[in-house]
């Protein structure tokens, strides 16, 4: 970095308060901060990593979903004779069958009661599942299964579905509860100090989730015993859901995700797939696997859903932030789920006078899961245009108007200080590495292709929680056991785990034997 440029930091980056609630920081160090292939590189690349897909047990089964082809309808009539006559079909589930009509809520909860509704409030609810001898048996039996339906008006738009007159996705109305809402000091007020306020509104479209391992998942029962083999991104989740969904103590659940291809946030919560698993596991008495086919993937496994956010924001003629006025629409599709992006306008820059509202509404859409985070890459891209905007109408550098407003407590009120905040110097070392100064002085050229540059900051708005545990056992030799409930899901999670383990005991990381993301054995 040059010494010259306006981002130079004038000595040290300071350390992490001392406290005795926390051990000293590593001064030195021999293993953590240098360069480790990850421990388990050679099993990912040789194809020799077992993932869910890959699990084939003896006498297995396989079962295919049939799924309402409608953005809303009821099914009036489902005829299962011709595919129970198909040849490899040991069993067929649907709304009339036992076990289809339990309760079953999604995290968060949800309007849908029953495992298989006969309302059907998206295309893709599920309407029956099909267990055969081979995976093409089971789709071909499907298809062979006849329904009727009653098809229903829907809506699909966020600001459609806030109409008076718009078709109900649920009784009651299309907004999911009470709008959120965050809010401190006067914004009245705050907005009367501003020397300039600029107020825009961005939108974001829906995305979808497309992890390289579809989801899905493998059941096998030994009694009253239950063993999932899932695409997981957490295990105790699938445990704790499975438990409550077949009337199981969690004792009786086994989960294991050694391996996953991919989740992205698509594949924390459990998914239907895996309860039908289970149930048609129970009716045969034989090992059931159900992975869902791409299209699948695409309309039940979640999306990012699309937001549309108003911020306003006023700042004194300084760049020192007055107030901030957030609104965030979104849907979280037909049954509960979250859709707002307001954290990041909350928390990431000091601001004594801020609102915050996100609505969510139901739409006849799949669901809204976590995209690489929830709610924060739309939330980001509104906030920080609107900040680039005021830098403009201030005629300040937008890295100093980042600058200019770090905050160095929380922003909810507590006045708690960060033990730690280096955003200020992330942004002074990113600028002068990327030669900040300089770029914005390139000529802009008329031609088709265009170089742009740009600045944004964020944050991560949750504590992690609740505490997790590890356990490592040292034996007589000096090899290591690292037991630990953390799935990696592709980041190195096992890696880095056993460099830390390194750097404390002494060993080296191929001296570490790791068990992990299997409920039986963490």
């Amino acid at each position: 970095m040059d010494p010259e440029s306006p981002y130079w930091v004038d000595g040290p980056v300071p350390e992490t308060p001392e406290s005795s609630e926390y051990p000293d920081p590593w001064k030195n160090t021999q293993v953590v901060g240098g360069r480790q292939p990850k421990v388990d590189a050679y099993e990912r690349v040789s194809g020799t990593a077992v993932y869910p897909h890959d699990v084939s047990l003896p006498d297995m089964l396989h079962g295919a979903i049939l799924r309402c082809p409608h953005a809303h309808a009821k099914v009036k009539k489902v005829d299962t004779g011709k595919a129970e006559k198909m040849p490899g079909v040991r069993a067929i589930l649907t709304g009339d069958s036992p076990g289809a009509d339990m309760g079953w809520y999604w995290r968060r909860g949800s309007a849908a009661s029953r495992l298989i509704d006969p309302h059907c409030r998206h295309e893709g609810d599920e309407v029956a599942v099909v267990a055969a001898e081979t995976p093409l048996q089971a789709f071909d039996a499907i298809r062979a299964i006849e329904v009727e339906y009653e098809v229903l008006p829907f809506v699909i738009d966020d600001e459609a579905a806030l109409a008076a007159d718009a078709p109900a996705v649920h009784e009651g109305g299309n907004i999911v509860g009470e709008p959120s809402v965050r809010e401190r000091g006067d914004l009245e007020a705050g907005f009367a100090e501003a020397d300039v306020i600029v107020e825009r509104t961005y939108s974001t479209a829906c995305q979808i989730h497309a992890p390289m391992e579809p989801h899905g998942s493998v059941a096998r029962w030994d009694g009253n015993r239950l063993t999932i083999w899932d695409s997981t991104q957490g295990v105790y989740s699938v445990q704790q859901a499975m438990a409550q969904a077949m009337g199981l103590p969690l004792a009786n659940v086994r989960v294991i995700g050694h391996y996953m291809g991919g989740g992205f946030g698509s594949k924390l919560e459990t998914g239907k797939y895996t309860v039908f698993a289970a149930l048609l596991a129970k009716m045969t008495g034989r090992p059931v696997k159900i992975f869902l086919p791409r299209e699948d993937c695409f309309v039940v496994t979640g999306n990012r859903p699309g937001n549309t956010m108003t911020v306003k924001i006023g700042a004194r003629s300084d760049g020192t932030l007055t107030a901030v006025d957030y609104k965030s629409l979104g849907s979280g599709g037909a049954y509960r789920s979250g859709a707002g992006t307001s954290t990041l306008a909350a928390y990431l820059y000091a601001c004594p006078n801020l609102r915050t509202e996100d609505t969510n509404v139901y739409t006849n859409a799949g669901k809204a899961r976590p995209m690489r985070a929830p709610g924060f890459p739309q939330g980001a891209w509104a906030l920080e245009q609107a900040m680039d905007e005021l830098a403009h109408e201030l005629d300040i550098d937008p890295v100093e108007l980042r600058l200019k407003n770090i905050a160095e407590e929380l922003q909810a009120g507590e006045g708690i200080p960060y033990t730690s905040n280096q955003l200020a110097e992330c942004l002074r070392k990113g600028a002068a590495e990327f030669g900040w100064p300089e770029a914005q002085k390139r000529e802009k050229t008329d031609g088709h292709l265009r170089r742009g540059i740009g600045v944004a900051a964020c944050l991560w708005g949750y504590s992690g929680g609740p505490p997790s545990t590890v356990i490592v056992k040292l034996y007589a030799d000096g090899s290591v056991n690292l037991n630990m409930g953390a799935s990696d899901i592709g980041t190195g999670t096992k890696t880095w785990a056993a460099m830390i383990v390194a750097e404390e005991l002494g060993v080296a990381v191929d001296r570490i034997q790791i068990e992990h993301a299997d409920t039986a054995t963490t």
